[in-house]
């Protein structure tokens, strides 16, 4: 074996004997398993109107879009579904990509000038974190939800252009930043607010609009919003919305945006027919709402170390990462599908399991679901 494979051999040996092995396991159209590790939360991937409207697409422009956003694959879908979701967020413009990764990749990247300082929560996701650091910015680290440790960064940097950089609904542990505050202290000194809304959209929020909309931030001159497709819109996809001239600046100089294959157009309707539900979707974000408490209270009660969910992810402390597999796999033997998130995905080093909560499942299902992980507990 050449010897940069034997590197590669040696190393994965390392983290299979830490706990930190990972497995692709392929899953069929048609299981009996209850999902509480996919982003699906209200349900709408399998929803009849979401399945036609991408049918219809799919038999209108065919498989992909052919080509770059730029080149063929601006569709009249991905316009309309640009103007639905600038619309429901109440930004001047927003823009598609492929994913939510290369959305936040292109909005770090457009966001960042000469002397730019970036401020980024201990906490965020791995899109966020790759965007400061391919910006080439200096970039400090708050920790998680300190807004006085933002704020000491900023007066540290007078002069300076400076970018907030938060999620909203955090992806681990499924906490709320507390965006009013972190907006209120950027703007004091003339910072930019970057928020990842991926697991808020179509969750809180006026409508579904999101975190940002719901603290009252729709549409600032000095707020930035990304998001996920893939999550309560149940398709695949991200969008970046804004200020008029932030797209534009994006289409013409975003590599993330003008070197990437565009999302399938049947995608794209289907993301846009799953919008139109989520926004009158208040009785689908209720029983989110009760769901997610009831897990936290169900788990709890057994006591498990659960978090205080603000939206649709209740996290489940794991003594340490090859119990956290053991666990998850016991689930998945009973027929429960859940998250297991170890280093390196956690920010804190502790592991996980995740739920993500789906309101398309049976309530008897989800309420047995819980059952099996508090009986499959170590």
């Amino acid at each position: 074996m050449p010897s940069w494979l034997e590197g590669l051999d040696r190393r994965a040996r390392l983290r299979a004997k830490a706990g930190l092995s990972r497995r692709l396991r392929p899953r069929s159209a048609v299981e009996d398993t209850v999902d509480l590790a996919g982003n699906d939360y209200l349900g709408l991937s399998r929803h009849p109107a979401v399945i036609a409207a991408a049918a219809e697409a799919l038999a209108g422009y065919g498989l992909g879009a052919t080509g770059s956003r730029l080149v063929r694959g601006s569709t009249e879908a991905h316009h309309a579904l640009e103007s639905t979701l600038a619309d429901w967020l109440g930004t001047g413009r927003a823009l598609v990509y492929s994913s939510g990764y290369l959305a936040n990749l292109g909005a770090v990247r457009a966001l960042v000038q000469p002397r730019t300082l970036l401020i980024s929560d201990a906490h965020n996701h791995a899109s966020l974190i790759d965007g400061c650091r391919l910006s080439g910015a200096e970039t400090r680290v708050t920790p998680h939800l300190d807004v006085d440790a933002v704020e000491a960064a900023l007066a540290g940097a007078p002069g300076r252009p400076a970018v907030v950089v938060t999620e909203s609904v955090f992806s681990v542990d499924g906490d709320l930043a507390p965006l009013g505050r972190l907006h209120a202290v950027a703007r004091r000194y003339g910072a930019l607010l970057l928020v990842d809304d991926a697991h808020a959209l179509g969750v809180l929020g006026p409508a579904g609009a999101g975190a940002v909309a719901g603290a009252g931030l729709a549409g600032e001159p000095d707020v930035v919003v990304t998001a996920t497709l893939s999550k309560a819109l149940g398709g695949a996809g991200g969008v970046v919305a804004g200020p008029v001239e932030l797209v534009r600046h994006l289409i013409d100089t975003g590599r993330t945006f003008i070197y990437d294959t565009a999302p399938p157009p049947a995608v794209v309707a289907g993301v846009r027919a799953a919008a139109g539900l989520a926004r009158v979707g208040d009785p689908l974000r209720a029983e989110l709402a009760d769901r997610a408490a009831a897990a936290t209270r169900r788990l709890g009660a057994a006591g498990l170390e659960v978090s205080a969910p603000a939206a649709g992810v209740v996290s489940v402390t794991a003594p340490g990462p090859e119990t956290a597999v053991t666990w998850a796999a016991d689930c998945r033997d009973r027929g429960v599908a859940v998250g297991c998130f170890r280093p390196p995905s956690t920010p804190d080093n502790r592991s996980r399991l995740r739920l993500t909560i789906n309101v398309g499942i049976d309530r008897a299902d989800f309420d047995r679901a819980l059952g099996v992980i508090v009986e499959c507990a170590p």
